[in-house]
């Protein structure tokens, strides 16, 4: 069928491919998008730079202490998130009562102060980080070669998605992170320490940015503006799936990775746009986004 079109199913099947590895960080990173918001009411425009900083720290911790990439899995997302824990408790929490246009104009600031400093310091020519040696190589599927590394990407990322849909949306605690939002002072009244919570969820939502940072660095180059290129593509997918929607984040970034993919090979020079034609037929459409609930 695809031959009749002109297509080799090589090429096809290998920007599905592309497609799904880049859905799997616009799931990854709108899905922290989508927390943060969801449950703090935050823009947090500083996730570009936090996931930037995920890379970095993966790169730092090779380089000059040693530690590899596994253990990097783990480090990583607990201390880029202690950082965005601190943000939260000097900056953040301090606009939680203003307008959405100030926590965005402050953690757009913070964005820029973030990669301004790692730009001075390291320039824009990128850091290698290599593959660990347990995932090199391939699976060869008759049709293509399926590199062993982005297989591992997009299982971890749809495994952390499915993971982290299923706490909020079926657990206790994620009953009491929804109710926090809605009514923290009859929340407070059961014992629960609101405040406390809302930081931890911050910081949880920018473990998930450092998290797809150290997946990234492997496949990408590791530099200052890693993050700038990618977060206004996954600030697109979450409008799309509705702000705030931790469902729609996930089903909305794998699935436009897949339409990215595709456009690449039936019509190129539409796949840098693609993203946005769709969230503008989607804002007129239905402007809460396709997951998104009304006011």
């Amino acid at each position: 069928m695809f031959e009749l079109l002109g297509i080799p199913p090589q090429a096809l099947f290998g920007q599905l491919l592309l497609g799904l590895i880049n859905g799997s960080f616009y799931a990854l990173l709108s899905l922290g998008l989508a927390v943060i918001f969801g449950l703090l009411n935050i823009i947090n425009f500083t996730h570009g730079a936090q996931y930037m900083m995920g890379a970095f720290v993966a790169w730092m911790l090779l380089h000059y202490l040693g530690i590899g990439y596994w253990w990097a899995l783990v480090i990583v997302p607990v201390a880029v998130g202690l950082t965005g824990i601190v943000l939260e408790r000097l900056m953040i929490s301090r606009l939680y009562h203003l307008d959405h246009l100030y926590g965005l104009l402050l953690t757009f600031g913070l964005a820029l102060i973030i990669q301004g400093l790692f730009r001075n310091q390291y320039g824009i020519s990128g850091e290698a980080y290599s593959i660990p040696s347990q995932l090199v190589g391939a699976q060869n599927l008759g049709f293509m070669f399926l590199p062993n590394y982005r297989l591992w990407v997009i299982a971890v990322s749809a495994a952390v998605c499915l993971g982290t849909w299923f706490v909020i949306e079926k657990t206790r605690l994620g009953a009491y992170l929804r109710a926090a939002t809605e009514n923290p002072v009859l929340v407070g009244a059961f014992g629960i320490n609101v405040p406390r919570l809302v930081t931890l969820t911050y910081g949880f939502g920018v473990g998930l940015a450092a998290l797809a940072g150290v997946l990234a660095a492997p496949i990408y180059s590791v530099n200052p503006n890693m993050g700038a290129d990618l977060i206004i593509v996954v600030f697109a997918v979450v409008v799309i799936g509705g702000m705030g929607s931790i469902l729609g984040a996930i089903v909305t970034g794998f699935g436009l990775g897949l339409i990215e993919g595709l456009t690449r090979v039936f019509y190129p020079e539409g796949s840098a746009v693609v993203i946005f034609v769709i969230m503008a037929i989607v804002l007129l459409v239905k402007p809460a986004g396709l997951f998104g609930r009304t006011a």
